[in-house]
């Protein structure tokens, strides 16, 4: 699915994230365990973020929505296979030791 919406995933912890406005114009979906909190938003269809069930401790963020770049480093993921290799994306939610 993420391919074909062209969603690239930016994982951050919970305090590295932060919604500044427009929340009150989000609608949220949870597929079968409810784990993950997929919001859209209610005028366009566009989700930008939502918190993934690999990592429930944050968010994922889709980099093609931000107004500002930023430097990405992008590696690559089976996400068909998501469940066998979701333990390869825990420490994206982390935080960073200081």
């Amino acid at each position: 699915m993420c391919s074909k919406v062209g969603f690239i995933h930016l994982i951050v912890p919970e305090s590295r994230f932060r919604l500044v406005a427009g929340e009150g114009e989000l609608v949220e979906y949870t597929f079968n365990s409810g784990v993950a909190r997929h919001l859209f938003c209610r005028t366009c269809g566009v989700k930008s973020f939502y918190r993934p069930r690999s990592n429930p401790d944050g968010w994922s963020v889709n980099g093609r929505c931000l107004d500002q770049a930023i430097e990405m480093y992008l590696t690559e993921f089976d996400g068909r296979n998501w469940e066998a290799n979701a333990a390869s994306l825990a420490h994206l939610s982390r935080e960073a030791a200081p």
